[in-house]
């Protein structure tokens, strides 16, 4: 008796001129997937999540306002390095680009740790399935006809990864600098914490465990040795950045919202939207 649960028959004709999933090479089967589960919501919320971040770094990138609260400094905009930077008073301004055209000093900055999240192997993964279903999951064919894979341009450019990360490590010290400073009160007296050194403190632990959990990171600390026995501290480095790297997609996603929450904060304490409470 039919319970409406049984996979479609395989097809005995296939169409001319199939590619892909379709060609002559592959099993004859009608259905585009044989799944049953809802695997479409992993994708449709990837898509989601990094739409939504996009949508609020834009926004808040092209500002241009509303990024310092002493002795808090957006990390968007850390190191400001364009003369429109307002004056900071917990550390340099580093005005090395003029006014840079009117545009917002974020845009200067925000090159580098975009650059070096948008090449990472994990957010490959999440938005070649969540933007252009290649392939959407796991078994689901992709609605291309062909796949070249990254050996063309523009994909070819993912393998610049490696070099991102070395610019995202510079930038992960330049926060760690900021964050350290927001222990400092608005007269540069230590021993001041408020609820943002607090959620300062937690952004950087995630940026940095999300940037040594790094696919090129546990490759630079051991992935060219021949004898671990002989390189035993390069060894227990590339140790730990493999268990880090077991948890790069959850560290990636709270780096990423984390960072945001920074930011964020800091646009209310600018705007007036409340004081920053002090914790002691």
């Amino acid at each position: 008796m039919a319970t409406g649960t049984e996979p479609p028959p395989a097809r005995t004709t296939r169409p001319s001129g199939g590619t892909g999933v379709h060609g002559a090479s592959r099993a004859a089967i009608a259905a585009r997937h044989l799944r049953t589960d809802r695997w479409w919501l992993a994708p449709a919320g990837t898509a989601a999540g990094l739409l939504a971040f996009v949508v609020y770094s834009t926004w808040r990138a092209f500002s241009g306002s509303h990024y310092y609260a002493a002795p808090y400094v957006s990390p968007f905009y850390s190191p400001c390095l364009a003369e429109s930077c307002v004056p900071m008073r917990h550390g340099p301004n580093w005005e090395l680009f003029g006014g840079w055209w009117g545009l917002s000093p974020a845009l200067l900055i925000l090159v580098f740790p975009l650059g070096f999240r948008l090449t990472c192997y994990y957010y490959r993964k999440a938005y070649y399935r969540g933007f252009w279903a290649s392939p959407p999951a796991c078994a689901v064919a992709e609605p291309h006809a062909k796949y070249t894979g990254e050996t063309r341009f523009p994909l070819i450019l993912q393998n610049v990864h490696r070099y991102f990360f070395y610019a995202a490590l510079l930038v992960a010290c330049v926060l760690t600098y900021d964050t350290v400073l927001t222990f400092r009160n608005a007269e540069y007296a230590w021993g001041h914490a408020g609820l943002g050194s607090l959620i300062f403190l937690v952004n950087i632990v995630l940026i940095w465990a999300y940037t040594v959990s790094c696919h090129s990171c546990r490759h630079i600390v051991g992935g060219r040795l021949r004898h671990f026995s002989k390189h035993p501290v390069r060894y227990r480095l590339w140790s730990w950045a493999g268990r880090l790297n077991g948890r790069h997609m959850q560290l990636a996603w709270a780096s990423l919202l984390s960072v945001a929450a920074c930011d964020f904060y800091v646009y209310l304490l600018a705007t007036g939207a409340f004081a920053d409470p002090r914790l002691f």
